[in-house]
């Protein structure tokens, strides 16, 4: 199972020794969390995703290019053709990254709508619908996604936090746990937005 710790700003350095698999940079300006600064040299193992919403292309590219992202993490209400423009200029970088497409899920989901973008990105992330495109410290119910129709892997993300790992334990010995590749987490792992508690980090990573 990989592990995705995103909304880093304060102590990136600190959390980056704990390896996770990917680490998120939210590159939207309303956000708590907003990064405007310079990411640190990381171990070759940590992927770097750039979290955006609803953003201008150019500006993402600039910031993969800017930063050496590794994978985007698509945030908003981008369309499948918004997905494809930016694929399509991601490919002239000539370089491998990786595109998640979010979708906010509270007690049900139209898995319908996931069609067009299968050809678009290379992963799904279902987070909790709220007032904010993410960060909102809450879980929706997993169990929706027995319904889940595809074989391309997903992020399970929204609200998990340290007393989640026997929600996580159950929910990875059902079936709908089959193409789950990663859990993501953020909020419940903050002292203040973007602080991250690397204690309760590394807790959750040797139990996950």
């Amino acid at each position: 199972m990989k592990l995705k710790i995103c909304g880093m700003k304060l102590n990136t350095s600190e959390v980056a020794q704990l390896r996770p698999d990917y680490l998120g940079f939210i590159f939207w300006e309303h956000s708590a969390r907003f990064f405007d600064g310079e990411i640190p040299e990381l171990p070759h193992t940590i992927n770097k995703v750039g979290v955006f919403v609803d953003a201008d292309i150019n500006y993402i590219i600039t910031l993969v290019k800017k930063h050496q992202l590794q994978g985007l993490q698509l945030h908003g209400h981008e369309s499948p053709e918004y997905c494809r423009q930016v694929a399509e200029e991601l490919m002239k970088l000539n370089k491998k990254i990786e595109i998640i497409k979010v979708f906010s899920i509270k007690d049900e989901f139209d898995f319908e709508s996931l069609t067009p973008y299968e050809d678009v990105c290379d992963f799904y992330l279902f987070d909790t619908k709220g007032k904010l495109p993410g960060g909102n410290g809450y879980t929706f119910n997993w169990s929706v996604l027995k319904n889940y129709p595809s074989n391309k892997p997903f992020f399970l993300s929204g609200g998990i936090g340290l007393n989640s790992l026997d929600k996580i334990n159950e929910f990875m010995k059902s079936p709908e746990s089959k193409f789950c590749y990663a859990i993501d987490v953020n909020s419940k792992f903050e002292i203040d937005p973007g602080l991250k508690n690397i204690e309760e980090l590394q807790k959750f990573k040797e139990a996950l």
